[in-house]
């Protein structure tokens, strides 16, 4: 059956009675089972524990934890039951956390222990509940809310499921208002773009708080009968290996920089480390890449049939090296306000710097198309497109027309095939001395393939470029930083990146100086730097 659905509710009930005796989720180690059945059990009580407290429909419930399958408990306990869902990234800082339940009102909230010190003791005196979401225990009770007139409610397609709070790469949180259609229709999309079903397990990496992995990694295998399971401690290298052998996933999802690293960290070495592999490279690629396709496939645990890559570009020479080998990568663009997914790339057809077609059901725009570079600004409409932002009607009639079309702020360029390829955000995009279109993300893109580079950031400096440049961790040495040996060797190093980056891109694209960091990027949930911090 095509996963049609119109609210959350509907995908719960049907899920829960169609594959009652399946698995729905677990830890890698068993802990945290449930059957769909079972799964439901649970939601029903929970969503009475939450009425019995006068928590009822449109009342808004926060969710902060780390990933686990009473994370999904909770949000169906919240959203089939016409309450709003709140869900916050495990990350944030206690401010952060602050800000949003001042903001979005909530009355309630699930908090893993390792979350409760970011609550303060004013804002646990004004929650009615505080629930301990290991095991749905009271952390906090306030007895004079114990009304039992709590009214649950079925939800209607266009109230909110849930409101999802995003500072995005470049300013202050917006409440993402999303309806249930909206989630329901990215359920949908990912069922066009690839099929799963109740024989497929899922392995979740990512925060189950953002759209990407909340839409493609929660809903869409709950509503097709699929698996996930979860790991308990960070997914380390070490952790994730183990866990790839033993859990043998057939689908899941990660952010560019996972691959990226797996790539430059060990393929990459381990060629060069090798004769008989440099060999092959040389002489005959195509062997080198079936067998490192052979190898990345069993590193995976050998049953991996789709690993969605979303949040950010995807590094070019990663991608057509992937490609090559014959690894079932696919391609996704989106934003929080549209659910996620815009434009989708399915494995085997992808091109490498697209990001796929428009997925279904959808209408996809570019405008203030430069005539030039035939590149403009996607703007998107249909049932996918958020409510707006929270409390911020300014906000929201900047990007949101009466009409429906919603502005991504995301600048592309479209083939003769209805394949797009995004160039970057309009927030990012630099002006050079003569007025060109300076897209510093193409930059990163040529930094980032130097041997040695982690990642980089190119801002414009005093109407200069500067690339802020960080090195593999075992890259260099900071321990000898103010020796001159050292000085001299990152001045080399300086030296070589600009020289080989202005020989790799157009002329007003060129880079003036590097600084190197010895810190890490700020980044968002999907990895992506936050630029804001550095312009």
């Amino acid at each position: 059956m095509k996963p049609n659905f119109e609210t959350l509710a509907e995908i719960y009930r049907y899920s829960t009675k169609t594959f009652s005796s399946r698995i729905v989720s677990e830890f890698t180690d068993g802990s945290q089972r449930y059957t769909y059945a079972g799964f439901r059990e649970s939601c029903d009580n929970v969503s009475r524990i939450l009425s019995n407290f006068g928590i009822g429909s449109f009342d808004k419930v926060a969710i902060l934890s780390e990933n686990m399958p009473n994370w999904t408990i909770s949000f169906f306990s919240i959203t089939a039951f016409g309450r709003i869902a709140v869900p916050m990234l495990a990350d944030l800082s206690p401010a952060e956390v602050e800000n949003i339940l001042a903001h979005s009102e909530a009355k309630a909230i699930f908090i893993s222990k390792g979350q409760f010190s970011k609550l303060s003791p004013e804002r646990i005196e004004k929650l009615l509940l505080v629930i301990d979401i290991e095991d749905f225990s009271f952390l906090k009770v306030n007895g004079d809310a114990y009304t039992c007139d709590g009214e649950a409610a079925m939800p209607m397609p266009m109230d909110i499921a849930a409101i999802l709070y995003t500072s995005g790469t470049t300013g202050n949180a917006k409440g993402v208002m999303l309806s249930h259609k909206n989630l329901c229709a990215n359920v949908l999309n990912a069922y066009y773009s690839f099929k799963v079903g109740k024989r497929d397990v899922f392995m979740s990496i990512l925060p189950m708080a953002h759209a990407y992995e909340m839409s493609i990694g929660v809903l869409y295998p709950f509503a097709r009968g699929s698996k996930v399971a979860y790991i308990k401690r960070a997914p380390t290298p070490s952790v994730l290996l183990a866990s790839l052998k033993q859990v043998k996933p057939t689908a899941m999802l990660s952010v560019p920089l996972i691959i990226e690293k797996i790539y430059k960290s060990s393929i990459v070495p381990t060629i060069k480390k090798s004769k008989f592999l440099t060999f092959l490279q040389k002489s005959l690629p195509a062997v080198l890449y079936m067998l490192i396709g052979f190898k990345l496939r069993k590193t995976f645990g050998g049953r991996l049939q789709f690993f969605g890559i979303g949040g950010s570009k995807l590094d070019p020479t990663v991608e057509a090296f992937l490609k090559k080998t014959g690894f079932p990568y696919a391609i996704g663009y989106g934003l929080t306000e549209t659910a996620p997914l815009i434009c989708a790339a399915p494995p085997r057809k992808t091109k490498v710097g697209s990001t796929g077609k428009q997925v279904p059901g959808i209408q996809v725009e570019l405008r203030d198309i430069n005539p030039e570079t035939g590149e403009g600004e996607i703007c998107v409409k249909g049932p996918i497109v958020m409510l707006g932002y929270y409390k911020d009607y300014e906000r929201t009639k900047n990007v949101l027309s009466q009409d429906g079309w919603f502005r991504t702020g995301d600048l592309a360029c479209v083939d003769a095939k209805g394949r797009y390829s995004v160039k970057g955000r309009m927030g990012t995009l630099i002006l050079g001395a003569s007025g060109e279109n300076i897209y510093p993300e193409e930059i990163e893109a040529v930094i980032n393939s130097i041997d040695g580079v982690q990642e980089s950031l190119v801002v414009k400096k005093n109407g200069k470029l500067v690339a802020l440049v960080q090195y593999n961790e075992n890259e260099i040495d900071w321990n000898f930083e103010h020796e001159d040996k050292f000085i001299e060797e990152m001045e080399a190093r300086k030296a070589a990146i600009i020289e080989f980056v202005n020989s790799h891109v157009s002329k007003f694209s060129r880079i003036n100086s590097v600084e190197v960091r010895k810190d890490p990027f700020i980044k968002t949930a999907t990895k992506k730097i936050k630029r804001f911090l550095y312009e």
